[in-house]
């Protein structure tokens, strides 16, 4: 990771945009590479800035976060994506998870909470509240054959590559599962790469939401 994180303020609201990136630039090792006003504008915005960190609206006009997420999550070397909502009970941040985004916040956090986020995921980790989060996860395990699915899908692992992920699934940083597991952390991020290969998931998120559905955390 650079020493610098660049972020990609996405956000219909210019006075949003606006507070955002002035709030960011002003924070130690976050600098804002651009804005963009709707999700349909992202990816001329990526072309044009090196980005590290989107902070991607939801509900926008024309092409929405949740749309804007997948396709971002697509490129080449990503960015990674932290969804921003207005309300904590939004559906579409469940969705936007999906969507291979790395966490979400609040409009109202508080700036050192956001920049704290920014950060966070810019190392690799995502973005968990454990009360919101926990709900969202609660309802996804709720879907319909999703329990079957994930068990399924974790059962293709190996024994140690289904141990790192049910520590990813709750909430374990690198070294921290390192230390549980008695492993190097190079060799926990290697595991990680291949449980993103072999499942076809995009981030730790997405593991951590597998894993859940599939009652293990």
């Amino acid at each position: 990771m650079n020493d610098i994180v660049r972020v990609l303020v996405v956000d219909d609201d210019p006075l949003v945009r606006g507070g955002l990136t002035l709030m960011l630039d002003g924070a130690p090792g976050i600098a804002v590479a651009g804005e963009a006003g709707d999700g349909d504008q992202v990816p001329a915005a990526l072309d044009a800035h090196a980005t590290d960190v989107v902070l991607m609206d939801i509900r926008m006009p024309r092409l929405n976060g949740i749309i804007a997420t997948r396709r971002t999550r697509a490129r080449a070397n990503p960015p990674e994506v932290i969804v921003l909502t207005t309300f904590d009970t939004d559906e579409n941040v469940l969705l936007a998870l999906r969507a291979g985004a790395s966490g979400f916040l609040l409009k109202d956090s508080p700036p050192t909470e956001i920049a704290g986020a920014i950060r966070t995921v810019a190392a690799g980790d995502p973005i968990l509240s454990p009360g919101i989060t926990r709900r969202l996860m609660d309802r996804a395990a709720t879907e319909a054959g999703s329990y079957q699915r994930a068990r399924s899908a974790l059962d293709t692992l190996s024994a140690r590559e289904h141990e790192v992920a049910v520590a990813v699934g709750r909430g374990g940083s690198n070294a921290e599962i390192a230390t549980e597991l008695h492993l190097s952390v190079a060799t926990v991020k290697a595991h990680i790469t291949r449980i993103h290969t072999k499942l076809d998931l995009g981030n730790r998120t997405q593991i951590a939401l597998l894993v859940h559905d599939a009652g293990l955390c």
